[in-house]
């Protein structure tokens, strides 16, 4: 593209001229558009600026069509008003030039649709005419203010004149009976309100308006169907009624689908009724076409609003019969009046999961409906859906469509949703309905494995436990046990009592560091190893030592604590028990009498060093007297930056001093999950030992 810009002394006092070459491509009008009302804003006459785009639209597109081209584009602006000149580089006969001018003979209704854009130059521009050079030809247009008059460019073909000053005959009576050459600029200001909820009737009354004074039509209408199920709607009505009689002038409206419209004016014949009807039906279109873009737009947000709120619901539940149950809620009444939800068993069986209808009072209909079998069913469209992972229509009672749950390449099963009440899905909103089936797939997956996950876990911390404690006459023992996540995770956290060849009873807790499958691993190996060394009759310094070598060699780096506690019956109904510490938490003694401390010296956990050192202490339960022993996941419970703590502990545990062991147990638990309104960070034990001899 090549530009030239004269001074302003070239034009004439104060004037303003540009030159401009364009390719002959679709983008040339709008810069040709951009260099007029440049030209324009400096000479300050935007008076002139909707006539003045119109035609040059509509030169240089015909230039672009016909010639095919390089354009050059002239304009020049005084203090009277603007040329504009359109070249072209193409050699052709000059008739070409000249379609659409009017003669005496020639019927305006007869003007071929390639020569509208110089009847429109005709008809609204001050003068007009031709150029002729060696290297090719063009058309000008001259645009005067209100009242002004100007030269002519010279050398070239003069075609038209100021009204009035024509040639006589048909063609100066068509010319002054035309509407003014501010007319065009009336009509063109109207601009809808950008900011208005719905600025199109105002905007389509007002140019309605225009267009049936300028033709002089007693009445009209604009009719517009938006695709949404309502019909053709009234948009804008001027003067009486159109009588079904009359000929009427109808003008289709030049919109995108799903849109689709209609002008209609009761309008006596005229030259320039179709023409001026046409444009502004043009003109409205480019209007609706913005409204039906705003509106694709503002949906296209909502949908992906909607989606993504969608998601986020879904994803916050891992139940899968919950999450079956939220997918027909979403999709009723916004997407369909009904949905439903099937699942396929291992056996490739469907099975309705789900359901809902926007009238609850059709639900057993529905049921009913999904239920019933044969070879044209909705079960087996369902089946078909599921079988070959494409959209399936359905047919009555139940019109609607289904689509397969999919996900990671598992057929999950269908998701079927009937149709709106008064008009089918469009292509957005099946695209729509798609994508939530996809994510509803995912997350019902989600949903299946978690699940998965949690019966492993649960599955795997019950074998790590045992099923139930020893029934023991004189002794009694109790248990709680709180896994962190819910159950979906393996804690390290274990527990557990077993009896030893000399008629002792070993208590055990430990916990393993971290969390997971290897930690489980490292749980099993540890309460195996102690199974095995203490039923050897192994002495308990022995057992913690050969423990700490294995964790050492086959930890894969994890640690564990651990507390052991041999009971026996002594003299007196009171136990005897031998307490090791291998960096555990030393237990609190509950004096049956009343009072607590706690008992014990650490040791060195196991699978850290290659020695340790595990003192033993000596502890006396008389009958009445209990010992608590307890994880970290107690005394680190969080409340914000508080730890519920030992000495919390204590102060809970000592006024359960004479309560069973199972009331001991229960009640630290309670007290322990209650001091923070957080789920556990950590696993929760507790394992209490209680002399019940009376």
């Amino acid at each position: 593209m090549s530009a030239e810009t004269r001074p302003a002394s070239a034009g004439g006092p104060d004037g303003h001229v540009r030159r401009v070459r364009l390719p002959a491509d679709r983008r040339t009008p709008a810069a040709a558009r951009a260099l007029v009302r440049s030209v324009l804003a400096e000479a300050d006459l935007d008076e002139l600026l909707n006539e003045a785009l119109l035609l040059t639209t509509e030169l240089s597109t015909n230039a672009v069509e016909h010639a095919r081209t390089e354009l050059d584009i002239e304009v020049v602006a005084d203090d009277l008003g603007l040329t504009v000149t359109v070249s072209d580089f193409a050699s052709g006969p000059t008739e070409e030039l000249i379609v659409g001018v009017r003669n005496e003979t020639s019927e305006i209704t007869e003007v071929a649709e390639r020569g509208r854009g110089l009847l429109l130059v005709d008809h609204f521009a001050s003068r007009w005419g031709t150029t002729y050079l060696p290297t090719g030809k063009g058309v000008w247009f001259r645009l005067d203010r209100s009242g002004a008059t100007a030269a002519e460019p010279e050398g070239v073909a003069r075609v038209r004149s100021t009204p009035g000053a024509g040639p006589e005959g048909g063609a100066a009576e068509a010319a002054s009976s035309a509407p003014s050459a501010g007319a065009m600029s009336e009509l063109m200001q109207i601009s809808p309100d950008p900011y208005a909820d719905d600025p199109l009737p105002d905007f389509a009354t007002g140019l309605l308006t225009r267009v049936a004074e300028m033709v002089g039509a007693a009445g009209g209408v604009i009719r517009l169907d938006r695709g949404d199920g309502n019909g053709p709607q009234v948009l804008a009505r001027f003067g009486r009624q159109p009588r079904a009689g009359n000929e009427l002038l109808r003008v289709p409206l030049t919109v995108h689908r799903p849109y689709a419209g209609e002008l209609e004016l009761d309008a006596a014949p005229s030259a320039y009724a179709r023409p001026l009807a046409v444009l502004t039906a043009e003109r409205l279109s480019l209007h609706l076409e913005n409204d039906r873009l705003r509106r694709a737009d503002v949906r296209r947000q909502a949908w992906l609003t909607f989606l993504a709120e969608a998601s986020e619901l879904l994803a916050q539940s891992l139940d899968v019969e919950l999450t079956m149950a939220l997918i027909p809620q979403l999709v009723v009444p916004r997407l369909g009046q009904w949905c439903a939800v099937h699942t396929t068993d291992e056996w490739g069986r469907l099975r309705l999961a789900a359901a809902s209808h926007a009238d609850e009072s059709v639900l057993p209909q529905l049921h009913k409906v999904l239920a019933e079998t044969g070879p044209d069913s909705v079960q087996a469209r369902l089946r078909e859906a599921s079988r070959s992972a494409a959209q399936v229509p359905l047919g009555g009672p139940m019109e609607g469509f289904a689509v397969p749950l999919i996900a990671r390449g598992q057929r999950l099963g269908t998701l079927a949703v009937g149709r709106h009440q008064r008009h089918r899905h469009d292509p957005d909103e099946v695209a729509v309905l798609e994508d939530v089936a996809r994510r509803a797939a995912l997350a019902i997956e989600n949903a299946r494995i978690h699940a998965e996950r949690r019966r492993v876990a649960q599955t795997l911390q019950q074998s790590l436990l045992p099923p139930v404690l020893p029934v023991v006459d004189g002794i009694g023992f109790a248990a709680e046990y709180v896994p962190t996540g819910g159950d979906a995770d393996v804690g390290g956290d274990f527990y557990d009592v077993l009896a030893l060849p000399d008629g002792r009873w070993l208590v055990v807790i430990g916990d393993v560091s971290g969390k997971g499958v290897q930690a489980a691993a490292v749980t099993g190996l540890v309460r195996d190893v102690i199974r095995v060394l203490a039923g050897d009759g192994k002495p308990l310094p022995e057992v913690l030592t050969r423990l700490n070598e294995t964790l050492v060699e086959r930890g894969s780096g994890r640690y564990c604590t651990l507390a052991l506690a041999a009971v026996a019956p002594g003299a007196g109904g009171r136990l005897n028990v031998s307490l090791h510490l291998a960096g555990h938490d030393r237990p609190v003694l509950l004096r049956g009498a009343g009072g607590g401390a706690f008992v014990g010296a650490g040791g060195t956990a196991l699978g850290l060093l290659d020695t340790i050192a595990t003192p033993t202490a000596d502890v006396r339960l008389a009958p009445g007297d209990a010992l608590v022993f307890y994880t970290d996941g107690v005394t680190e419970r969080r409340r914000g930056r508080e730890l519920f703590g030992t000495d919390r502990l204590r102060a809970a545990a000592t006024p359960l001093a004479g309560y069973s062991a199972d009331v001991v147990a229960a009640r630290l638990r309670s007290t322990a999950i209650g001091f923070s309104a957080e789920p556990p960070r950590d696993d929760i034990a507790i394992l209490v030992v209680r002399n019940d001899a009376t």
